[in-house]
């Protein structure tokens, strides 16, 4: 099925008239024990924003309320429903936030309900059927969501809405999957003009400057692993132009003062030709920017590295999770330890900051196996870690394995945020995972030559208290 086009003019100007849209970003509400209960970040809901530019763009009236950054209490959402009246109240939610999200349109219905309810984001996609089954639910859109929510909007049959999961009768139908957008570089810039970009801000010791906020250059990821729905659900991974990119960071620079980009792409160095070419144009163009990202340990080299310090990137994440070779082929993420070490070197010759990222509770984990990760880390000299514990996000291929095989403990969504056992392996106890993973976050930060380290590498006020901030948010995961 072809995209539809614009609509003819007369539809289109009746609809900018009366279809109103909100879409809202529910606010995580982090519990303690959480690495980032304490490690301050308030990230963009780019998806909705992305979704807002694009019916804005088909001539709709959009409003996008960002819960957490806002602060929107149940006093001002009421008001708004009231107020704004929309036709549709688009909500985005994933796996540990579903609850939070069903509760927010339990709400919107009743404080308007003229307004019909349309679910997106990860969970929705992996579990349409749980969440419809929710009378407040009327629609869910799978996967990317600017088609599907346009065609909806636009009151096309909905029999053929490719990427569509609705009731009728009774009946919870499914449509055929949309195919994924291939050009990237066709869709409008997000629509920041609809949030409170002032209010965002990366986590803490990952950013030089503020105004800060986050972009994607890119959508899905080359990665197979089996405990991220990216990789296991067969995304094609899709790549914006690095001109547009240019384009976006000078208007944002312009309009919002923005001084430190977090590229928050799954692999932002997937294609090396267009980071290259990215990195190019803002040394030409002297761009006054700085900026983070992520990769992997086999998606970078010196020479790429070295770019990116030109073009003012401090700081690049690597999803390194275990020192285990048995573990990481069990996750389908086989990197030999000698490349690690190479690259976390390469990194720092290149005047990068390097963060480690790594998981305990893999399938295959054992004492020693954790033991030998937390070595790992230690040896690697990383400017900062980021420990995590194995969470089986529905729709991964490690989440069917586990539920098949009797391992989990809970499908409390809720519980499913990293930091908290929620599998029981054969091989080591939940509570040696837990106990293990608050062990280690006090193992790392608190060593003298780590904080000695940290304490010569401060350059600023803002590095200063970056710092600080970031040491006290790991005692509080620690304990």
């Amino acid at each position: 099925m072809a995209y539809p086009a614009a609509g003819d003019l007369f539809t289109l100007r009746y609809q900018k008239i009366t279809v109103k849209i909100l879409l809202i970003s529910p606010a995580h509400i982090i519990k303690a024990g959480n690495i980032w209960k304490n490690i301050n970040r308030a990230l963009p809901p780019l998806g909705l924003a992305a979704i807002g530019a694009f019916l804005e763009q088909k001539g709709f009236t959009v409003k996008i309320l960002d819960v957490g950054a806002q602060d929107i209490g149940e006093d001002s959402l009421r008001e708004e429903m009231k107020n704004f009246a929309p036709d549709f109240t688009g909500i985005t939610s994933a796996t540990v936030l579903i609850d939070a999200a069903l509760n927010i349109a339990r709400f919107c219905k009743d404080a308007y309900p003229g307004t019909k309810i349309v679910f997106g984001g990860v969970h929705p996609t992996i579990a349409p059927e749980e969440v419809l089954k929710n009378d407040f639910v009327d629609y869910v859109i799978r996967r990317e969501g600017e088609y599907t929510f346009y065609e909806l909007v636009a009151q096309e049959p909905l029999a053929g809405i490719l990427g569509l999961s609705y009731k009728e009768g009774g009946i919870i139908l499914h449509n055929a999957e949309r195919p994924f957008i291939a050009d990237l570089d066709s869709l409008p810039r997000p629509a920041y003009h609809l949030l409170p970009v002032k209010s965002y801000r990366p986590s803490t010791a990952n950013y030089k400057r503020l105004p800060a906020i986050s972009i994607m250059t890119s959508r899905g990821c080359p990665g197979r692993c089996t405990f991220c729905y990216t990789g296991t659900c067969g995304t094609v991974t899709r790549f914006r132009s690095p001109a547009r990119i240019i384009e976006e960071i000078e208007f944002l620079q312009r309009d919002y003062d923005i001084r430190e980009i977090s590229f928050y792409d799954d692999t932002f160095t997937a294609n090396r030709a267009n980071v290259l070419e990215l990195c190019a144009l803002i040394e030409k163009k002297k761009i006054d920017i700085t900026f983070s990202c992520m990769s992997r340990i086999d998606m970078v080299d010196p020479d790429l590295l070295k770019a990116l310090k030109r073009a003012g990137c401090h700081q690049i994440g690597y999803g390194v999770e275990s020192a285990s070779a048995e573990i990481m082929k069990n996750i389908k993420k086989p990197v030999m330890l000698e490349k690690v070490h190479r690259v976390f070197d390469d990194t720092r010759r290149a005047g990068l900051a390097a963060r480690g990222m790594f998981m305990f509770g893999n399938p295959g984990e054992t004492k020693e196996s954790m033991a030998d990760t937390l070595r790992l880390a230690l040896s690697l000299k990383c400017d900062m870690v980021v420990f995590n514990i194995t969470t089986p996000y529905p729709g991964t291929e490690m989440f069917i394995w586990a539920k098949k095989n009797g391992f989990l403990l809970t499908e409390d969504w809720g519980r499913y945020d990293l930091s908290q056992s929620v599998m029981r392996l054969s091989t080591v106890s939940p509570e040696m995972i837990n106990n293990f993973y608050h062990y280690a976050y006090k193992r790392f930060y608190m060593r003298p030559e780590y904080l000695l380290r940290r304490l010569f590498k401060i350059r600023s006020l803002v590095d200063l208290k970056n710092n600080f901030d970031c040491f006290l948010g790991m005692l509080g995961a620690g304990s």
